[in-house]
């Protein structure tokens, strides 16, 4: 199972008559090559230029920087130039296709020329993991969508943010505020570090990367972490979001604390514990009594008061949702172990005992392609972990082709047909006779 991270746009960096004009593709190309250059493998002991893909979601075009091995690109004025098959998912991500294995991103690319080779950097980046074996993946992280779990990830937040922007003692005293404020969150719930370990060290050390290497001077990289974390601390949500703001935070913090902290990242390393060694940091008996006292430095009440009213207003959006997957008519939709999906991480909301809603979501599956647009889709999760299938509000019209529902639309393959479900009103995907 393959999902691919669909990232909130940055500000377009678009224009000409083409989807993707040639010569800002050729542009941005070039600004990557220039800082995989300026790296020189030094960062992570491996070059960071490879073959690089970007796709137009709306057309399906795709400009790259290298030809394929299958002939499907062709060259044009120094890039090459094709459209993906409609089986390949859209998204930031690394991808096997045409016998490539390419970094992919979407078109348009953000405007400021920082962000752009940030961006780039942090997907070329997932292209190496594999050579890396770091490990890390995409768990859902869902105590950090509850009250608790949200409080005490947001203090850590503030935390290292002033950590950040302090130096020597302030910095110290700050950096060990952010540890208790994490290890407090952990004690409270079954598997978070390893959850939480595995997010950033997938997700999290790729924004780390892509901070360093995008061509901003060294002394400014803590305080652009230190703006994100100030930025991103009230989000919505959490669960597959949060590494993309510790990552380059922790990371930053190890540069100065330790500097060979990269040669001991291993697929059970995690940043936060790496920070503790290098300073030599232990846990305190009482993590409670420590975490209260200190989240008084970061107006800690009333922080726990706003998530207070948050989580009431989460019990409220739950409900509603449970309306909506669980008690209302509903398609059901199998997944095989080839299932394809993109989505976006700020917009995922889980249901604890039933799975998690992608708010939106392309689904590409042997019976077809489901694209949610609005209103999500219920992700089910399997007795043995992972997913085990998804479920949309039920289709108006069986009969109609493209079949469409509230917020969807399914292209059903050959070979695929309905089937009423077990309860009333509900609709099954099956294999036709």
């Amino acid at each position: 199972m393959l999902p691919l991270l669909l990232l909130a746009p940055f500000s377009p960096f678009s224009g000409g008559g083409d989807p993707i004009p040639h010569d800002r593709a050729a542009r941005a190309f070039a600004e990557l090559e220039e800082a995989a250059a300026a790296d020189g493998g030094k960062l992570w002991g491996h070059e960071l230029l490879g073959p690089v893909l970007f796709a137009d979601a709306a057309t399906r075009a795709v400009v790259a920087n290298q030809p394929d091995e299958q002939g499907r690109l062709t060259e044009a004025d120094g890039v090459f130039v094709g459209a993906l098959p409609p089986e390949v998912g859209i998204a930031n991500t690394a991808v096997d296709w045409a016998g490539v294995r390419w970094t992919m991103v979407r078109w348009p690319l953000p405007e400021s020329r920082y962000a752009r080779v940030q961006l780039l950097v942090h997907e070329s980046f997932h292209r190496l993991q594999p050579e890396l074996k770091h490990g890390g993946g995409s768990p859902e992280n869902a105590h950090l969508d509850g009250e608790a779990g949200r409080t005490w990830l947001r203090l850590e937040y503030r935390a290292l943010a002033e950590a950040l922007v302090r130096r020597d003692d302030a910095r110290r005293r700050a950096s060990e505020d952010a540890l208790v404020f994490r290890a407090l969150r952990r004690s409270l719930f079954a598997g978070a570090a390893a959850e939480e370990s595995s997010l950033e060290r997938n997700e999290g050390l790729a924004e780390y990367t892509g901070l360093v290497l995008c061509g901003l001077p060294e002394w400014v990289l803590a305080d652009r972490a230190a703006v994100r974390l100030e930025r991103e601390e009230s989000s919505s949500g959490f669960v597959r979001s949060f590494a993309y703001h510790t990552g380059p935070a922790y990371g930053i913090l190890l540069d100065q604390a330790d500097p060979g902290w990269r040669k001991k990242v291993t697929p059970e390393a995690d940043l936060a514990g790496l920070l503790a060694a290098a300073l030599a940091w232990k846990a305190p008996a009482d993590l409670a009594a420590e975490g209260a006292r200190r989240a008084e430095r970061y107006d800690g009440a009333a922080l726990m008061a706003a998530e207070r009213e948050t989580a009431r207003r989460r019990a409220e959006l739950e409900a509603a949702q449970r309306a909506r997957f669980v008690t209302g008519p509903v398609l059901l939709l199998p997944f095989g172990a080839g299932v394809n999906y993109t989505f976006d991480p700020n917009d995922v909301l889980p249901l604890a005992d039933l799975g998690s809603v992608y708010g939106s979501v392309r689904i590409v599956e042997d019976w077809g392609i489901l694209e949610v647009a609005s209103g999500g889709a219920l992700f089910l999760r399997g007795a043995t972990g992972g997913w085990s299938g998804a479920r949309v509000p039920a289709p108006a019209e069986r009969e109609a082709r493209p079949l469409h529902g509230d917020g969807w639309t399914l292209t059903l393959n050959e070979g695929w047909s309905l089937a009423p479900g077990e309860r009333d009103g509900d609709t099954l995907l099956r294999r036709a006779k």
